[in-house]
């Protein structure tokens, strides 16, 4: 059975000024899968993933071109609510960025935005996000110290845990382990594997054996393009093109 596809993307092109730098992508997302974008360095998955939450918008001379809907919703359309977009299409960015507050505060910090106030309906978010973010036990007796006392893994996990707490459709992450230790990068792939039961999650990483753990669909980014998307077992064992090929084998990247 075909899975229900949550964001879709055509002919998405991004210039900086003059310079195209995203050649035309196609390319869709589907629902409790995890979908890993690799390629070389400058290939342009982490641009490409930064337009699925219009996280572009924040660059002056960015200019994208094309089609991308959530849930066949234009994201671009003049009417698109971005904060609303970027609460249903969260981020994990490569350095974890806790906020300079409590491990409790940095949980809640989008609910409070939204207007939430009801101490329980806040507890019960921190709770169930950090539980959900496999960090509930190491810091459920010290919610209200500092989240930037932790180590660079837990606080990557109080970050997912900030994301999940406004409950996203979608969760983009930009090489959310290659800051991190091989522990603390193991707890977060399996993290993402129970996650994936209930979000649609899009992982740009250098590491292919990351994405060939943990990714159901693979998208091979070259020099602005996607030179192939399929799933992931056929892209390492019988990829389609030879540019493939020659950068999972390390011939090049």
């Amino acid at each position: 059975m075909a899975k229900t596809k949550v964001i879709t993307s055509e002919n998405v092109k991004l210039h900086y000024g003059d310079f195209e730098a995203l050649h035309g992508i196609n390319l869709d997302f589907a629902e409790h899968e995890i979908t890993a974008l690799i390629g070389p360095s400058g290939c342009g998955k982490s641009t490409y993933l930064r337009c699925l939450n219009r996280m572009n918008d924040l660059i002056p001379t960015a200019r994208v071109e094309g089609d991308i809907r959530l849930r066949g919703q234009d994201i671009y359309a003049p009417s698109q609510d971005v904060v609303q977009l970027r609460k249903s299409v969260g981020m994990v960015f490569q350095q974890p960025n806790p906020f300079p507050f409590s491990i409790y505060e940095n949980v809640v910090y989008g609910l409070r935005l939204a207007g939430v106030k009801d101490r329980a309906v806040l507890d019960e978010a921190v709770e169930t996000s950090l539980q959900q973010a496999a960090i509930w036990d190491e810091v459920k007796d010290k919610l209200h110290e500092s989240a930037l006392s932790l180590s660079g893994g837990q606080q990557q996990r109080v970050v997912i845990g900030r994301v999940l707490a406004v409950k996203p459709e979608v969760i983009l992450m930009d090489e959310p382990t290659s800051a991190l230790d091989p522990i603390s990068s193991s707890q977060i792939e399996n993290m993402l594997l129970a996650l994936r039961h209930d979000y649609t999650i899009i992982l740009v990483t250098h590491n292919m054996h990351q994405a060939s753990r943990i990714s159901d669909k693979t998208a091979f980014f070259l020099q602005g393009r996607l030179v192939e998307a399929a799933p992931t077992k056929q892209i390492f064992l019988n990829p389609a093109e030879k540019e493939t090929e020659d950068y999972i084998t390390g011939r090049f990247g």
